[in-house]
């Protein structure tokens, strides 16, 4: 398929703000004016959430997208998604994520994906989030914590991505602190320098009050 203009959103790990990210760049990219189509390969968890990460992509892009149409496999066990397939009796499909991505991208001027856990977070055997990444050729925004720790994760992600041959546009940090520590303050510049990346930050937002959240311009 021909390469869509947008981003993929990956992160270093579960639970490190890649549905808060994803959702503030599309938030900032429908206020300039542009229409946006959001895509997630596949949801988990939906048992034990609220409004579910495709849901809360659709409500602050102004997207019309259904369900199936942002994202094609949908689980209900908080579980890595091969194995939410597996519980489910089915396995992931790389064509019909490939084609779902090329569908939304067709639809709107800018396309935002999120990824599922990090790079290398299996949805198939055999195939990669990093695999689906690549196939879709949209360059890399990569989702990680402000704190201790953070410089190896990000750092390896950014090195998983350069073995793809995947551009990493740039980091986001969050929730990044009104007064960040000087530990935090050392984790940006060395990201930043390590990581040959530009490194922006995103405070904590709310995420029932779109209107409240500052742009996240990363393009």
């Amino acid at each position: 398929m021909s390469r869509p203009t947008g981003v993929f959103v990956t992160g270093t790990g579960t639970d490190v703000g890649k549905t808060v990210v994803a959702a503030a760049i599309a938030k900032t990219v429908a206020n300039a004016g542009r229409s946006v189509a959001v895509f997630k390969p596949a949801v988990s968890g939906l048992d034990v959430v609220g409004e579910a990460d495709h849901e809360l992509l659709r409500r602050v892009s102004g997207s019309a997208q259904s369900d199936d149409e942002i994202s094609p496999y949908r689980y209900g066990p908080a579980a890595s998604p091969h194995l939410a397939a597996e519980m489910a009796g089915e396995e992931i499909d790389p064509a019909r994520l490939r084609a779902t991505a090329s569908a939304a991208a067709e639809s709107a001027e800018f396309l935002v994906c999120e990824g599922v856990g990090g790079l290398l977070v299996p949805l198939a055997p055999g195939y990669l989030v990093r695999n689906l990444a690549a196939e879709l050729g949209l360059p890399l925004v990569v989702v990680a914590s402000p704190g201790l720790g953070t410089i190896n994760h990000t750092l390896l992600t950014i090195e998983a991505a350069w073995t793809a041959e995947l551009e990493a546009l740039c980091v986001v940090l969050t929730p990044w602190p009104a007064e960040p520590s000087r530990i935090e303050q050392s984790n940006r510049e060395t990201i930043a320098e390590m990581g040959a990346v530009e490194v922006l930050t995103l405070p904590a937002i709310e995420l029932a009050d779109p209107e409240s959240w500052p742009a996240l311009d990363v393009v």
